[in-house]
């Protein structure tokens, strides 16, 4: 008799939660050591802007490609592949000696850090009815602002306070990583051929779903694929629209604990208060998740339910205009909470739209393509939030995102009709 597995879909979507977890573990680990790297490699902060760049510019190319590499393969070894991949580039990053070997190695990782964030919609559409999908994106989506958390307790706890041991930290996550794809080879099958499905969960509409967003592709040559992708209206939607409010998420990790100090005095040990809008920001993803999907069961359609979340953080997320005139630091922090958990319900929703609506057929490569966008609108952001503090001050960058979120919201809004098609 077979081992089942009870409820064996979200133990997929914890699985998804720790390759998510596991990404951004690696992409931040570089930051919080650089310091004694620099030194050891007698590296300039120019350079080490050099080394990010390299990632960047390898994530943002391998969006693109990294989702017909998933329609292709399938999630399964797909995603065995990039993390494989990625947990090979950290674990020589603590052997590089010299720049050029942190640049080509950090490259590396960002070719393999993109798939996760193909594959693993790609699964959700494959394991999840629509009542239940916002959720499942919701929880690997939250391991972002979980791995921001841990990232810092982690180097803090093997470099120690010197940092003299920094290069161990590179090991870390190699090992979990491993360890990870082994057991993901094990556990993930299609959900109509798993062997260890239990009989309850074979009658779950998620062991049958067939999407209903389009008919699959009659084409078969890659160039007529890329056709139909780029074709789809429904695609340039949201290349649009995700450019346009992600940025506002990432400047809370990267430029938020900046405005602190240099605005509210915030000192180093102070900081550490963004735990708070961490905290906030996964409370975004798992019940702005959660909310969609009860609004699923309620009757709602399913991209319906998605844009009513959408329409309450377009709402939340001008509350970024006030974060100037807060009188108090802690105030700000509370400010930026309300804001961070509107960018996360927003994230986890605008997501789940696209696995609703996009045909599965090429879910994985139309993805890649809007994710592709994102780091488009990323890079555009970090040019332009520095040249308006250092020519006009942090308040027209809050004042500049508050109107992001209603912006993309008229974008998207005009999918209420696509919903009702479907």
């Amino acid at each position: 008799m077979k081992f089942r597995i009870p409820e064996l879909r979200w133990l997929i979507a914890l699985a998804l939660f720790t390759a998510s977890l596991l990404n951004y573990v690696d992409r931040n680990v570089l930051g919080l050591p650089a310091t004694t790297i620099q030194k050891d490699l007698k590296i300039s902060n120019q350079d080490y802007a050099g080394i990010i760049n390299y990632f960047l510019i390898a994530y943002t190319l391998a969006n693109l490609m990294s989702g017909r590499v998933v329609d292709k393969l399938g999630p399964r070894v797909s995603l065995a592949m990039f993390v494989g991949w990625r947990t090979i580039a950290n674990g020589l990053t603590g052997l590089a000696r010299s720049l050029w070997q942190l640049c080509a190695l950090r490259f590396l990782l960002g070719l393999g850090e993109a798939g996760c964030y193909t594959a693993s919609p790609k699964t959700v559409c494959e394991w999840f009815p629509a009542t239940e999908r916002s959720v499942a994106v919701g929880i690997y989506s939250s391991a972002g602002a979980v791995g921001a958390t841990l990232a810092p307790l982690m180097v803090a706890v093997i470099a120690g306070a010197d940092g003299h041991r920094g290069r161990w930290v590179f090991v870390v996550t190699p090992v979990v990583a491993t360890v990870w794809v082994f057991c993901w080879l094990w556990l993930y099958k299609k959900p109509g051929h798993h062997p260890n499905i239990a009989t309850k969960e074979k009658s779950h509409p998620a062991a049958n779903l067939t999407h209903s967003a389009a008919a699959p592709l009659p084409e078969k040559s890659e160039l007529a694929l890329w056709g139909r992708v780029l074709r789809e209206p429904l695609v340039w939607l949201l290349v649009l629209a995700r450019p346009i409010t992600d940025p506002a998420w990432y400047f809370f990790q990267f430029w938020f604990p900046k405005y602190l100090r240099d605005e509210r005095g915030v000192d180093q040990k102070g900081v550490a208060i963004m735990w708070m809008i961490f905290a906030a920001a996964t409370l975004g993803f798992v019940f702005g998740g959660c909310l969609s999907g009860w609004l699923v069961k309620q009757g709602c359609l399913p991209s319906a339910a998605r844009l009513w979340v959408l329409l309450t953080s377009a709402c939340l997320t001008p509350l970024m205009a006030v974060v100037p005139f807060a009188p108090r630091a802690t105030m700000t922090v509370v400010i930026a909470m309300v804001v961070a958990y509107g960018a996360t319900a927003w994230l986890v929703n605008i997501t789940s739209l696209v696995v609703d609506l996009v045909p599965q057929d090429f879910l994985a490569t139309a993805f890649g393509v809007i994710a592709f966008g994102s780091t488009l609108g990323t890079f555009f952001m970090n040019n332009t939030v520095a040249w308006l503090i250092d020519h006009r001050g942090y308040h027209d960058c809050f004042y500049g995102m508050a109107v992001l979120y209603p912006a993309a919201l008229l974008l998207v809004w005009r999918l209420r009709e696509e919903s009702k098609a479907n």
